[in-house]
């Protein structure tokens, strides 16, 4: 097989596809509020009702703001499925799909954060649909096109950038999944779907 026969949008596609649809969307079904709230240690970076934080930085346009700092603290403050909701749907999916694929503008302080895991869920799929969409539409030379200016990295072709996407949301979403299994067998009345 040649590099001219290889389908590279496809398999950098199904990376992510077939994780996302055969293992994570289906592990997050049932996502409760107290799970997507709940921290088994003490100040824990979350996504908050506005007035309720006293994080040194604090985002969001909505009824909710996420908490961070900058420069971020070492060790970094645990952070809540909620919190990392927001990085994924924010930083992670939102802002690039912005940048990327004519989005709507996207940013940790004009965001509207969730306040249930519902509603956190929706931003995640549709975030997730606009990510899919965008890279399925890229053609081979967009795929080795740099990144630009629009990125940290511009030098480096799209598909760094796909990649890196890939891995961000395998990680942290990944991370939500053992959240979910820790609240699980912490709180003995809790059954996860």
């Amino acid at each position: 097989m040649t590099n001219n026969t290889v389908n590279w949008n496809r398999a950098l596609l199904e990376q992510w596809e077939a994780h996302w649809n055969n293992q994570v969307r289906p592990r997050l079904e049932g996502l409760t509020d107290d799970e997507y709230f709940w921290s088994p240690v003490g100040d824990a970076w979350s996504v908050r009702p506005r007035g309720a934080s006293t994080a040194p930085v604090q985002g969001g346009t909505g009824d909710f703001i996420i908490e961070f700092a900058i420069p971020e603290p070492h060790p970094a403050p645990f952070t809540t499925i909620a919190w990392r909701l927001g990085h994924v749907i924010v930083g992670v999916l939102a802002t690039r799909n912005a940048t990327h694929f004519g989005a709507p503008a996207a940013s940790y302080e004009d965001w509207t954060y969730a306040g249930t895991a519902t509603e956190a869920l929706a931003q995640l799929d549709r975030q997730v649909d606009v990510w899919l969409q965008g890279v399925r539409d890229l053609s081979p030379d967009d795929l080795v096109e740099p990144l630009g200016d629009k990125e940290p990295y511009p030098e480096a072709p799209m598909a760094d950038l796909v990649l890196h996407i890939n891995r961000e949301l395998i990680h942290h979403l990944s991370e939500v999944c053992l959240l979910r299994d820790l609240y699980l067998h912490s709180n003995s009345g809790a059954v996860l779907e």
